[in-house]
């Protein structure tokens, strides 16, 4: 009997102090719960996505951000700067700026050829000008005279040495240096229109090539153009030597 009293007491002890915590024990529910349902009653919330899902990505919605797109994207953008600046290149070259109201090359200019298809052509068109004074008495060339604005043409082939819009007395002057019959011939085209050159130093131009417009700049009494020629570096009448040669 002492032992079944002492047995019933250890078990009356036991019961005591399993049943509170089983009694605030959290019955487990008949559907399954979510992690959110779990955490109700707690002091932090947990939310999980039950599924986790990714959208597509356009590629117009990012940036590039691996080395061959950086560098792909570098190549693009300086290839957009090049071709900027040779269109802008181009547009000077073809229309220089005009500082005193001259006229401005068009490309209309640009495509003026003159007469003949000699390796020596007349500098201007034939017909336009008189000739009003040569070489003597200290002038090197001749005054060829002509209307404002009348198209001035390459008489050889060759590179051009002087391009100016101030040119000392010539004012608006090319210098354009060739070989002709195997002798070094220098040309040079003086007094044209402020703005309407139409080559640049360093420029390799044909016989015929439009080069600039007549005009009245530099040391000179009215419009016309002062052609002047030099074979081997001496100075030759220019009207004779366009009448033997050119073609």
């Amino acid at each position: 009997m002492r032992t079944v009293a002492i047995l019933g007491a250890v078990c009356a002890l036991v019961a005591g102090v399993a049943l509170p915590a089983l009694a605030s024990a959290k019955p487990l529910p008949s559907e399954a719960a979510t992690l959110q349902q779990m955490a109700f009653d707690d002091a932090q919330s947990l939310v999980v996505a039950s599924e986790a899902t990714s959208a597509p990505m356009e590629r117009g919605t990012y940036s590039a951000t691996t080395p061959d797109e950086i560098a792909k994207k570098q190549a693009e953008e300086a290839a957009k700067k090049r071709a900027a600046a040779a269109a802008a290149a181009a547009a000077a070259a073809a229309r220089v700026s005009s500082s005193t109201g001259g006229g401005q090359v068009s490309d209309a200019d640009l495509r003026l050829i003159s007469a003949g298809s000699g390796a020596i052509r007349y500098p201007l068109p034939q017909g336009s000008y008189y000739v009003s004074r040569t070489v003597g008495g200290g002038h090197e060339g001749a005054d060829m005279v002509a209307p404002a604005g009348t198209p001035i043409f390459a008489a050889t082939s060759g590179v051009v040495r002087v391009s100016s819009e101030s040119y000392g007395a010539y004012g608006v002057a090319v210098v354009i240096d060739s070989v002709v019959g195997g002798k070094r011939v220098s040309t040079t085209y003086a007094h044209m229109t402020n703005g309407t050159r139409g080559v640049q130093a360093g420029q390799t131009v044909e016989a015929g090539q439009f080069i600039g417009k007549v005009g009245n700049t530099g040391r000179s009494y009215g419009a016309h153009l002062h052609f002047e020629v030099r074979i081997n570096g001496s100075i030759v009448e220019p009207i004779g030597w366009l009448r033997a040669n050119a073609g």
